[in-house]
């Protein structure tokens, strides 16, 4: 789209006109990108146009991420990079516990909270450790899913009362560490996905000499909303039934170990974004607490799961990338309906547990990427029209020029009309190749046109919606969507993305994004928008030899843990930043993958490829030595390189 058309988001309000521009200011690019209403107050835009980041609040220290970027480009760090800010997750694992807190206090709630991490939604060290850390004052405890996760979890520094809890499918080795984790000291919950478990559990702990702490996951018949609904519900995979249920109690009861039982769990499923299915699903696991209470079982946490939403687009409704509530609200309601059942049943309030790992992960990391390459659609030179055009090229011409506000919906269909039967001549062999590539041209020049009368408009045409896709300009971005933002492509997730710097100058341009990945899923064309969808980003024109950064936010859940080595494309660096009042450091950087080591995992061995690369060089008729040593160099220098674009 040419500089003068302005972006897709003032299209979209009613009664909008086209005005004579005012000075673009940070505000502007604040309710541009929403920044507001995702950034949960760590991320604002700087009076100098520079994107910030503020992780104790908007009151407190701040710092610019281009700058940051920049230093890291100046030290020879590639990229693309994952910046890390340690202080946002200890903020949000303080904002959870504390919310919690006010909760109960707020209700009189006779018990207290003491929330879970998922080591599932992302096992980075440096994520595990923060999250432990700041978590210890609140006994905030962490959530096994599989062997690995509980072996490196057995080693973390938790409170003494930090619940462990062991979930997902076991085997005998899987108990037997949990329960030798139990016999140690540590606070371990042997969470029950089916009821063969039950047996093994009762073995292992008679073998070891420990009596077992028991959680048994109750499937629930509420499901949640949103893109993980199918995870919960009676069709759910994991959980027991209430037949199931009431024969373990029974079975426990016989075997002399009723009072095992110290965890109801439910899971009502991830990203769950409207907050009466929570409700509903509290409601529900509460009832099922006190009738597990009336049959003798001394259950004493009642952990009501994962499902606390991120609100990735900013809107504040049930859409799947938002939630139509707070941290505070989810906090209350919780507390306010387990207060309210457990009072009308008589029963004693239990120790509240949850497993919010997408809240408290996303916020601390954002991705950066850089643009290397811009893809425009044709027609925006100026077209001289040849004599010996096809008369269909010189209609095309004619349109072009007599397009305005009173006939551009008629030029437009004409044009388009013209477009298919210069596709069909062409396929005939009655136009030629220059002809063709003239009426292409020319097509993208009515249709630009027409957008911009379009958007003079007080209500543009409904059928010109697509002409702002079709016509935004395509950024390649030096990344792989597969190994850093895996959801965008598998489930359609939608990241805010905000240019890093140039925020006090009005974007002009509208853009999809690809990456360099030889797959066709490797885009990014659907974009946060508070009331809709939208199919392009508002970009500044790209100025050649100066770099343009974009950031993609909230990506700290499941992004890190779920990324693949599609077209051999490796983890990519990350560094760990502090802002404090004096500025910002860099903690730490961790290289991202070399090539052999991507290599390595599909089953290579670098020596290996070396001695055969070296043998054919040697072999070669055609090579100079001075060229063989140059190439093996090479080889050589790349097996050990990055695996993304390097300048």
């Amino acid at each position: 789209m040419p500089p003068d058309i302005p972006s897709v988001a003032c299209a979209r309000r009613p009664g909008f006109k086209l005005e004579k521009l005012k000075r673009y200011t940070a505000k502007d690019a604040e309710e541009t990108y929403l920044v507001p209403h995702w950034a949960a107050g760590f991320f604002r835009v700087g009076e100098d146009g520079e994107l910030e980041v503020t992780p104790e609040g908007a009151e407190g220290p701040s710092a610019s991420l281009f700058e940051i970027v920049q230093d890291l480009r100046d030290e020879g760090r590639p990229l693309p990079v994952m910046l890390r800010f340690p202080q946002i997750l200890e903020a949000r694992v303080v904002a959870l516990n504390e919310a919690f807190r006010r909760a109960i206090k707020k209700y009189h709630y006779n018990a207290s909270y003491q929330g879970l991490f998922p080591v599932k939604v992302n096992q980075r060290r440096m994520v595990v450790e923060t999250v432990a850390r700041a978590g210890k004052p609140f006994a905030y405890g962490l959530e096994a899913g599989s062997k690995a996760e509980l072996a490196l979890i057995l080693a973390q520094d938790l409170h003494p009362e930090s619940i462990i809890a062991c979930n997902g499918f076991k085997d005998d080795d899987f108990i037997r560490l949990a329960l030798m984790g139990k016999k140690l000291g540590r606070n371990v919950v042997v969470t029950l996905e089916k009821f063969a478990e039950l047996g093994r559990v009762i073995r292992i702990a008679k073998e070891i000499g420990v009596e077992p702490q028991i959680g048994i996951r109750y499937k629930l018949k509420t499901k949640g909303s949103g893109a993980w609904e199918e995870s919960g519900g009676e069709a759910a995979k994991f959980g027991f039934t209430t037949p199931e249920i009431i024969k373990a109690v029974d079975m426990l009861a016989e075997a002399g170990l009723l009072g095992t039982i110290a965890m109801l769990h439910s899971h009502i499923g991830s990203q769950v974004t409207d907050i009466r299915r929570i409700k509903q699903a509290v409601r529900e696991i509460a009832q099922t607490y006190v009738q597990l209470r009336k049959l003798g079982a001394p259950v004493r946490y009642l952990n009501l799961g994962g499902g606390l939403a991120v609100d990735y687009d900013g809107s504040k409704t049930a859409f799947y990338a938002s939630a139509n509530y707070t941290l505070e609200e989810y906090a209350e309601d919780l507390v306010y309906v387990t207060k309210e059942i457990c009072d009308g049943h008589g029963e004693p309030h239990p120790i509240l547990v949850t497993e919010s790992g997408r809240a408290v992960t996303a916020y601390h990391s954002v991705l950066v990427l850089e643009v290397i390459d811009t893809i425009r659609p044709p027609g925006e030179e100026r077209l001289e029209q040849p004599k010996d055009a096809h008369p269909v090229v010189k209609d095309m011409f004619e349109l072009a020029r007599s397009i305005s506000a009173k006939n551009y919906r008629e030029v437009y269909h004409d044009a388009f009309a013209n477009k298919d039967t210069v596709q069909n001549l062409y396929d005939l062999g009655l136009i030629s190749l220059r002809d063709r590539a003239a009426a292409e041209a020319l097509f993208y020049q009515i249709a630009r046109k027409t957008l911009k009368l379009a958007l003079e408009l007080d209500y543009p045409a409904d059928e010109l919606e697509d002409l702002q896709k079709m016509l935004a300009d395509k950024l390649v971005c030096n990344f792989s969507l597969f190994q850093s933002l895996p959801d965008t492509w598998a489930i359609k997730q939608m990241f805010p993305i905000v240019p890093l710097t140039r925020l006090n100058e009005r974007p002009t341009r509208e853009a999809t994004l690809v990456d360099i990945t030889c797959d066709s899923d490797g885009k990014i064309d659907r974009f946060i928008d508070t009331h809709d969808v939208r199919n392009t980003l508002p970009v500044h024109e790209i100025r050649p030899g100066e770099p343009y950064y974009l950031g993609v936010f909230l990506t700290g859940a499941y992004q890190d843990v779920l990324g693949m080595n599609h077209n051999l494309f490796g983890r990519i660096g990350e560094a760990h930043v502090v802002v404090d009042e004096h500025g910002y450091e860099i903690e730490r950087f961790i290289l991202g993958e070399k090539a052999r080591r991507v290599i390595e995992k599909m089953g290579y061995e670098d020596d290996e490829l070396a001695e055969a690369v070296e043998k054919l060089v040697r072999s070669s008729k055609k090579l100079t030595p001075a060229e063989k040593g140059a190439f093996m160099e090479l080889y050589a220098r790349e097996l050990v390189g990055y695996t993304y674009l390097e300048d």
